[in-house]
């Protein structure tokens, strides 16, 4: 940003991430504790809900807008228009379903699909859900594996206690994006 402009909200950069993961892995749930600092129980599927907020990123304050998209197959027809627009994109599965974790495979190559153009797509693979760790169906070693076969990182949260949402939402992706870009 241009020292003396103003830092109003149509100034500042914006970063837009995609939530993609199967349905009820917890997607909505990370992206409002990230946004408000709430966890909601209930499940209700989402279609596709837009947030914007604002953060400090290198000393810069900029804009993360966060699309949560839908999980369910009903939606994959979509899909390919908010792959288009996305700049970092969150592969969220729960460590208590597997099937959560083998459908993120299929999200990246579709997003790879959408995104041929680009030389580097920022992927961040977020396991959900760590508080139920009694209830891991998904190995670390196989997480751990899977990840360094497409070169990302991994981060293991839990929306309902607020482990690594911050973590995971906004500074990973954009840290991955552009390595130059500083710490956070």
């Amino acid at each position: 940003m241009a020292t003396g402009k103003s830092k109003n909200q149509s100034s500042l950069v914006l970063h837009k991430v995609i939530m993609v993961g199967s349905g009820g892995v917890g997607k909505s749930a990370l992206t409002l504790q990230f946004m408000y600092d709430e966890f909601v129980e209930d499940y209700e599927p989402t279609k596709a809900d837009s947030y914007r907020k604002k953060v400090v990123l290198d000393g810069e304050e900029v804009q993360i807008d966060i699309l949560d998209t839908a999980g369910q197959e009903d939606y994959a027809a979509i899909r390919d228009n908010y792959f288009r627009s996305g700049e970092g994109f969150l592969l969220v599965f729960s460590i208590t379903e597997h099937e959560s974790f083998t459908a993120t495979s299929e999200f990246r190559e579709q997003i790879m699909r959408v995104k041929a153009e680009n030389d580097t797509i920022p992927l961040l693979v977020v396991g959900n859900k760590s508080d139920l760790e009694d209830r891991r169906q998904v190995s670390l070693d196989e997480i751990r594996a899977k990840a360094e076969e497409w070169g990302v990182q991994y981060v293991e949260t839990s929306a309902k206690t607020r482990a690594n949402v911050d973590k995971a939402t906004w500074k990973s992706p954009w840290v991955a994006m552009a390595p130059g870009l500083g710490q956070y």
